[in-house]
């Protein structure tokens, strides 16, 4: 009998690309924790905005966070009000500058993660379940 293998990890460079991108030598810890915070905060601050994916990046003493949304016009906010907001926010929560960049999922039918939570917000708003899988 075969073993199983996480399919995210076997084909991590063939399909996709590191959910983080940083390098560190004695602060590996450090950073992993603070990757998870940032990732934690955004999710849940941006629950109703559709949040596919968060990349990390860090270079030198900046962090830029790439979100990729369903929809954009929600976190941005009028006139960028709400970014500059979520900016301050991150600056605060990393101790560092933060850059936020937003790039929309063209088409979020097709993207799994916002499918399976759109099902789960309707499950939780008690729609019957068959309605919700279609």
């Amino acid at each position: 009998m075969g073993q199983k293998a996480n399919p995210i990890g076997l084909r991590l460079n063939i399909t996709r690309g590191w959910e983080s991108t940083w390098y560190a030598d004695k602060g590996f810890a450090k950073y992993l924790l603070e990757d998870q915070k940032i990732k934690k905060y955004l999710k849940a601050r941006l629950f109703h905005a559709g949040i596919a994916r968060i990349n990390v990046e860090r270079t030198g003493e900046k962090v830029r966070v790439k979100l990729y949304t369903a929809r954009p016009g929600i976190i941005i906010g009028k006139k960028g009000v709400e970014i500059e907001a979520l900016k301050q926010d991150l600056d605060k929560l990393t101790g560092r500058q933060s850059i936020i960049d937003i790039q929309e999922v063209r088409r979020p039918e097709a993207d799994a993660q916002l499918v399976a939570e759109n099902v789960a917000m309707q499950l939780e708003r008690r729609v019957a379940f068959r309605r919700a899988m279609k």
